[in-house]
């Protein structure tokens, strides 16, 4: 049987040596080696703006500080190499208001191409929240989802078409998977923690391909310090991504926003050890959040074959029993 694995937290040496072969060569070469080395799960999705997309990595956000809030993302990395991954998000969340506790729900759609690969996830979320004091809320989320891998051979070129550890056609296969998190939110600050693929789910197709998926575990958080006499800003934030065996990623940000009269602009850059730096510009026009993020790797790919991002977002105010409800700042964006 063969297990595929080809989303991995980039280190150097693999990015130094298996990204500068031809597309085509990578592809069989992965097809190749899954028969005879040992297998290692996929990982999910890193995008670089990971505070804009915050349900998308923990489902306790859907609806937590009373509004609609839908979000979109678009990621092409590694630009300038054939077939390289190129994934597409979107998610929308709202609050559903019953006496006492406020309840939440959304949806999460991706959609994850690299090569003959595509990963699709299909999720419905659902949170349950409270006060915490006289400002914060504490929140607790779950995530079903459908997840769907699928193989599409025919841009591969072989010279033995009838070698048995390659795809003839094209083939696919779904599983069940599930997420939970926890998030409390603070109109100063924020932290979450959240786990994906709880199941940790194996696909078969053709009852010779197969994809595993380890458990990844999220930690989350920011906070915003308003400068004084000022209308800028300071929004730093971190996430930790992991599945507690052999993949590792730390990722710490900083965000300088100006705001005035209900317009914000922002600047920022992060920092994964070892991996890469990012470079991001946005802000609200309009009531819709834009966005831009440049992930430059730090070695092994180079300086202009980074990955590039764009986010869009949009919010408008739900809790129609609260006095002055369009007169607070959302932290949901931070």
């Amino acid at each position: 049987m063969c297990v595929f694995s080809y989303r991995k937290a980039i280190k150097p040496a693999f990015s130094r040596y298996f990204l500068r072969m031809g597309a085509k060569v990578r592809i069989v070469l992965a097809l190749l080696l899954c028969l005879s080395v040992e297998a290692m799960a996929q990982n999910d999705v890193q995008f670089s703006d990971y505070t804009r997309l915050k349900s998308y990595y923990n489902p306790a956000v859907s609806g937590i500080d009373g509004k609609l809030s839908i979000a979109g993302a678009y990621s092409m990395q590694f630009v300038g190499y054939d077939n390289a991954p190129a994934t597409m998000y979107l998610g929308a969340d709202l609050p559903v208001f019953f006496l006492g506790p406020r309840h939440g729900a959304g949806v999460s759609l991706l959609s994850d191409k690299f090569g003959i690969f595509t990963t699709q996830k299909i999720g419905l979320q659902y949170a349950y929240n409270m006060k915490i004091g006289k400002k914060a809320r504490l929140a607790i989320g779950v995530q079903g989802a459908i997840l769907t891998e699928k193989i599409d051979p025919s841009g591969l070129k072989v010279k033995d078409q009838n070698d048995p550890a390659l795809p003839s056609s094209e083939a696919n296969g779904q599983h069940v998977d599930f997420a939970a998190g926890i998030y409390f939110l603070h109109p100063k600050y924020w932290v979450g923690a959240s786990s994906h693929h709880l199941m940790a789910p194996t696909i078969l197709m053709q009852e010779k391909y197969e994809f595993s998926f380890d458990r990844m575990y999220y930690l989350m958080g920011g906070c915003n310090i308003r400068l004084k006499n000022t209308f800028l800003s300071l929004q730093p934030s971190f996430m930790v991504m992991t599945n507690m065996k052999h993949d590792w990623r730390e990722d710490i940000q900083c965000k300088l926003q100006y705001e005035f009269e209900g317009r914000s602009f922002y600047a920022g850059v992060g920092y994964s050890p070892d991996i890469s730096a990012t470079f991001m510009v946005g802000g609200n026009f309009h009531g819709v959040w834009l966005g831009y993020s440049y992930q430059m790797y730090t070695s092994g790919v180079g300086l202009i074959n980074g990955s590039h991002e764009l986010t869009v977002g949009y919010q408008t105010d739900l809790d129609l029993f609260k006095k002055g409800r369009n007169r607070h700042k959302s932290v949901r964006f931070l």
